[in-house]
């Protein structure tokens, strides 16, 4: 779908060269951006990585573990 958005001058600069560098499209850059905003801010996404991560990791029996799980916890903005 073809959207039209606006964005500062210096963020458009910033992005065009991020894609040319990378090598991808200014639309692929932007959806990949917003995939990925979406992914980090909507509370269901973030529980099931939450609940991903524990299922990797598994219960955290030692004390370094569960105390860098917190402190992430504590500096994450909710």
């Amino acid at each position: 779908m073809k959207t039209a958005i606006s964005i500062p001058d210096a963020l458009f600069k910033a992005a065009e060269k991020y894609a040319k560098r990378s090598h991808k499209s200014r639309s692929q850059l932007f959806s990949e951006a917003m995939s990925e905003y979406l992914e980090r801010h909507t509370p269901d996404e973030v529980t099931r990585m939450l609940d991903e991560t524990i299922e990797t990791v598994g219960e955290a029996d030692d004390g370094f573990l569960k105390k860098a799980s917190q402190d992430a916890l504590e500096r994450t903005e909710w």
